[in-house]
Formats: C-alpha cells, sequence, structure tokens
C-alpha cells in the first residue's frame, strides 16, 4: 500500500467537530492499509488572534519571539488532533516541527526549509503510528530557534516531508474541490481542473490563486512529488499537480488569475547610468520585499524612470526605504499608487498558439479597461489594471478564452 503524506488547512480544522472529522477520514485511510503522515495548520483564526496579542503586547514585537508565539498555533492542533484520534482507536503522535527535524534557515517569520532529517519519523511509521506534524514551523539548526515559515507554510511542510519521505503521494486537503479555472466566489462558471503542471501551477499561485503556496509547488516540481488538491468535505477526487507531460495540452489557457496584493512605485528622473537598479533594488531585497513587474523608460535629458510592483503588505517599507534612496540618487519623486491589480491568462498550451495575448487585450479594451503595464513569460500574460475593474476583468477574460467549457477554442493569429 501506499506512503501518504496529507495537509489539513485551518478551516479543515477550524473546531473540535472539524478535528474529529479529520480524525476519521485519516483512519480511513489507514484502515485501506496506507501509511500516513499528516500535516495540520492552526485552526482557522487562531495565528490572526496570536499577531493580534503580540501586537497589544508590544508596538514592535520581537521576530524571534513571533515566531515561538505564533507557532503554538500548529502546536495545539497536532495535540488535539491526537486526542480524537485516541478516541476512536488510531493510534497517533504529534511532532512539532524541531522534533521532526524541520531544519530551516534564520529568516524569522518567512524561513525557508533547507532539510528534512525523516530518520524519527520513518521510525514512527514503522511502529505503525500516524505521524502528525506541526506545519508551517521549523528549526534553525544554527541558533536552535523556532522558525516560521510565513502564511501557507504549512503546505510546504507537507510537500519537503513528501519529497524526504519519498510519499506516493501529497494530499492537500483545504476548502475548495481543487484547482479551477479561475477563482468561483467570482466567476460562477469556473471549472475544477483534473490535472494541471508544476509551470502552471506556479503561475497561478505566484499570480494571486490562492489554493497553494508558491512555495510547495516549487518544492513539489524540484522533487518530483505528486500533490492531489482536495476538499476535506468532499470524497470527490480534486485536481492532481504534476509533470507537464501529464497534461492535457488542448487547453491552451488554463485558467485567469488575479491579485489585489499589488502596489506600484515609480522611482522618477534618475540619471540613466549603470548601477542606478541595482541601488535602487539592493535596499528592497535586503528587506525580504518580493519585486514583480519592473519597467523602465528612458528620456531624451539622460534621465530614467524605473517602475516596479511589490506586494502591498509591503508598500509602506518600500517607500520608506526609497525615499532615503531616491534623496541620494538625486531622483525627482518617488510615486506610489497601492490601488491597483493584476490579472493574469496563464496556460503551456500558449507556447505553440500565437493571439493570446491579442484576445486578451481585445477583451479588456471592448469594457474600458486600461492596461497600465504588461509582463509575459512562456506560458503567461500579465497586466495590472485599476483595482475597482478586477472582478469585471477576470469574467470578460474566464468568457473570452472559453474556460467554462471542456475544450477551449483555438486562437488565432
Amino acid at each position: 500500500m501506499a506512503l501518504i503524506v496529507q495537509k489539513y488547512g485551518g478551516t479543515s480544522v477550524g473546531d473540535i467537530e472539524r478535528i474529529k472529522n479529520v480524525a476519521r477520514k485519516v483512519k480511513a485511510r489507514v484502515d485501506e492499509g496506507h501509511s500516513l503522515v499528516v500535516v495540520l495548520s492552526a485552526m482557522a483564526g487562531v495565528t490572526d488572534r496570536l499577531i493580534k496579542l503580540a501586537h497589544d503586547a508590544s508596538d514592535r514585537p520581537v521576530a524571534r519571539e513571533m515566531d515561538v508565539l505564533l507557532a503554538t498555533g500548529e502546536q495545539q492542533s497536532v495535540a488535539l488532533f491526537c486526542m480524537a484520534a485516541g478516541d476512536i482507536g488510531l493510534k497517533a503522535q504529534s511532532l512539532l516541527g524541531f522534533q521532526a527535524a524541520i531544519i530551516t534557515n534564520h529568516m524569522y517569520g518567512k524561513a525557508r526549509i533547507e532539510a528534512v532529517e525523516s530518520m524519527r519519523v520513518h521510525e514512527l511509521l514503522d511502529k505503525g503510528q500516524v505521524v502528525v506534524v506541526a506545519g508551517f514551523q521549523g528549526l534553525d539548526a544554527e541558533t536552535g530557534d523556532v522558525t516560521t515559515l510565513g502564511r501557507g507554510g504549512s503546505d510546504t511542510t507537507a510537500v519537503a516531508l513528501a519529497a524526504a519521505l519519498q510519499a506516493d503521494v501529497c494530499e492537500i486537503f483545504t476548502d475548495v474541490e481543487g484547482v479551477f479555472t479561475s477563482d468561483p466566489n467570482v466567476v460562477p462558471q469556473a471549472r475544477k481542473l483534473s490535472h494541471i503542471s508544476y509551470e502552471e501551477m506556479l503561475e497561478m499561485a505566484s499570480l494571486g490563486a490562492k489554493v497553494l503556496d508558491i512555495r510547495s509547488v516549487a518544492f513539489a516540481a524540484k522533487c518530483g512529488v505528486k500533490i492531489h488538491v482536495r476538499s476535506t468535505f468532499s470524497d470527490e477526487e480534486g485536481t492532481m499537480v504534476v509533470p507537464e507531460e501529464h497534461v492535457d495540452e488542448k487547453l491552451i489557457i488554463r485558467g485567469v488569475a488575479y491579485s489585489k496584493n499589488e502596489a506600484r512605485i515609480t522611482v522618477k528622473g534618475v540619471k540613466d547610468e549603470p548601477g542606478v537598479a541595482s541601488n535602487i533594488f539592493t535596499p528592497i531585497s535586503a528587506a525580504g520585499i518580493v519585486v514583480d513587474v519592473i519597467i523602465q523608460n528612458t528620456s531624451a535629458d539622460g534621465t530614467t524612470d524605473i517602475t516596479f510592483t511589490v506586494p502591498k503588505t509591503d508598500y509602506k517599507q518600500a517607500m520608506n526605504l526609497l525615499a532615503l534612496k531616491a534623496e541620494k540618487l538625486h531622483a525627482k519623486e518617488v510615486l506610489g499608487d497601492p490601488d491597483i491589480a493584476k490579472v493574469s491568462v496563464i496556460g503551456i498550451g500558449m507556447r505553440n498558439h500565437a493571439g493570446v495575448a491579442t484576445r486578451m487585450f481585445n477583451a479588456l479594451a471592448k469594457e474600458n479597461i486600461n492596461i497600465q503595464t504588461i509582463n509575459t513569460s512562456e506560458i503567461k500574460i500579465s497586466c495590472v489594471i485599476e483595482e475597482k475593474y478586477t472582478e469585471l476583468a477576470v469574467r470578460v477574460l474566464h468568457d473570452a478564452f472559453g474556460l467554462a467549457e471542456d475544450v477551449l477554442p483555438e486562437q488565432e493569429a
């Protein structure tokens, strides 16, 4: 039988009855003869409450102590699960991140997994135990400190464990039935996909789809871990995230994603000379702020404007950093706009079909939606627009590419 790693998110373990439901689901798989490792998130709302407590206690909570505090959410989940499991005859033992030897770097709040020493997990599996691991957390081996992986980190915990254990599959249980062609809350006609490639899922996750954390998909692609995204509240098959060769390329566009967590910054009137871009982006990078779309415009007077986007949550920090840097670079001004959004179409079929960009731009133009910036890759086209048009743009693009249908229309050059 199979070795399966399962991950259940905060909604799935949102209260005691739901924890008991998860325990019953796990027992059913064990009774089929499978070996299971279960990764749990904190109960829904717990992490937010802990963050609020931290800010009530301190105007500037220390990052190290924040990780110590936030890790208690998952500790609560795994302990309660094992208690509930024992009552139904399921042998389960909990492990916190450091006990499962999930080794990370020392970036508090945004730590990255560097290794998983799976010996103890193997020992418990060999004894017939279900191993229940606290997601979202790990151990900085250099300092011995608790670290956390950031939002969505439990997905990454599960995939890293699946890779280390060479599991047959990593099942990510959530409150949706799989990966859809778009957000069903915005597009009621959105359709569940049976399969999606790692590369497409990476793009969708990075562009706003909230089903999987982008780091978990990257980890899965690197290590060849098959991910099955499915619902905790249904026994239906979900969506398999697999290598590209297992995906049907008849679907030119796989989905439409959007993100409102975007802000645009423009540094105007800096000298157009080597090293300027490096000087602008170095402090941004050092602060751990991810930069996405970058556009540089050169004028006739030897100056240049550099425009880029950052997560809206990092907007104020980025603006403060650039205010200091721009003064040293003698920039004319730094402008910011937090009221933008990004809409994107994604699909590996774009590599072999022309006309996708034209169809996208025409669809937006018909609704008088202005495109502010454009960013492309082999399998995606992203447009930055005014935030107030986000939902309209998503619905228009979903219709334009026929995503509610089983087979999408051919694109014309």
